[in-house]
C-alpha cells in the first residue's frame, strides 16, 4: 500500500505517528506533501518519510490519499489534484462538514471517498474516529482504511448523517475536557495545591472516570450515584453544578458545534 498525506499539521502528524508505530505502513511507502517547508522538514526528519511541496506528486505515488488540510483549503486542494486522481485511488477526508456528496461534486468525477472525523488524542494513540464511505468504496477497501485508522485509536463506522454529531461529541470535545481539567486544577490551586500536582490529580480523575465507564459498561448516572453519599461532599458539589447549568451548557455547546460543522 502506498499512502500519502496532503497536509501534515497536528492531526496529520498524529495519524502518521500511530500508523508508523504500529507498522501498518512502512515509512518507505509514505509520502507527505506540505506547503510549510519547516513543518515538512521536521516531519520528514522525525518520521523518516519522503516529503514534497508538490501535491500532485503525492497523489501520483499513492493508493490512499489523506486530505489532512483545514476545511477552508479543501476546495483549492481538490481543484489542484483532481486531474491526477483516478478511479482506483481512495480519498480519505478528515474535514468536518464536508459531505461525501460535496467531496464527489468538488472532484467533478467518480471517486472513492472515505469520510472520517478523528480527534487530537490520536497524538497519544488514544483517538476516537467516526468513519463512513461512499458506495464506490468496496468492503475490502473500506477495511483497508479502517486498518489505518486503528493505528491511532478506536474507530467506529457511523451513518453519514451522524458525522456532524461525531464532530461535537469526539472531534471537538477534547477542548471541553481540557477546559474541565483546567478549571478543576484552578480550584485545587485556590485551595492551596501546587499547580503541577493539581493538573495531575484532575487529569487522572478524568482518565480514570472515562475508563470506568468504558470498562464496566455501567451507566454514567449510576457511577455518579455511587460517589454521592447521602449528605456528603460530592452531592453538594453536584448540586452546585446543576444549579449553574453544567449539563445544559454542554448540550448547548455541542448543538452549536453541530450547527457550525453543518455550515462549513
Amino acid at each position: 500500500m502506498k499512502l500519502s498525506f496532503i497536509g501534515c499539521g497536528n492531526m496529520g502528524s498524529a495519524m502518521l505517528k500511530g500508523i508508523l508505530a504500529k507498522g501498518i505502513v512502512a515509512k518507505e511507502d509514505i509520502i507527505v506533501s506540505e506547503i510549510a517547508q519547516e513543518t515538512l522538514k521536521s516531519t520528514c526528519d522525525e518520521l523518516g518519510v519522503y516529503g514534497t511541496v508538490d501535491n500532485k506528486e503525492a497523489v501520483r505515488s499513492s493508493d490512499i490519499i489523506v486530505l489532512a488540510v483545514k476545511p477552508q483549503y479543501y476546495e483549492a486542494v481538490i481543484e489542484a489534484i483532481r486531474d491526477e486522481v483516478d478511479e482506483s485511488q481512495i480519498i480519505v477526508s478528515i474535514a468536518p462538514g464536508k459531505t461525501l456528496a460535496w467531496l464527489e461534486d468538488t472532484f467533478g468525477k467518480s471517486v472513492k471517498v472515505v469520510r472520517t472525523m478523528p480527534n487530537t488524542p490520536a497524538l497519544v494513540q488514544a483517538g476516537m474516529t467516526g468513519v463512513c464511505a461512499n458506495d464506490k468504496v468496496s468492503q475490502a477497501e473500506f477495511e483497508q482504511v479502517l486498518r489505518l485508522l486503528v493505528g491511532f485509536g478506536e474507530v467506529e463506522e457511523v451513518e453519514e448523517h451522524l458525522m456532524d454529531v461525531v464532530t461535537a461529541v469526539s472531534g471537538s470535545s477534547p477542548a471541553y475536557i481540557f477546559m474541565l481539567i483546567e478549571a478543576m486544577a484552578d480550584a485545587a490551586v485556590a485551595g492551596g495545591m501546587p499547580r503541577a500536582q493539581a493538573y495531575r490529580f484532575a487529569s487522572q480523575a478524568v482518565l480514570g472516570s472515562a475508563k470506568l465507564v468504558l470498562e464496566t459498561g455501567r451507566h454514567p448516572g449510576e457511577l455518579k450515584d455511587m460517589v454521592c453519599s447521602p449528605g456528603g461532599t460530592t452531592i453538594e458539589a453536584v448540586r452546585v453544578l446543576e444549579e449553574k447549568g453544567m449539563r445544559s451548557s454542554i448540550i448547548e455547546a455541542m448543538k452549536a458545534c453541530v450547527n457550525k460543522a453543518k455550515g462549513l
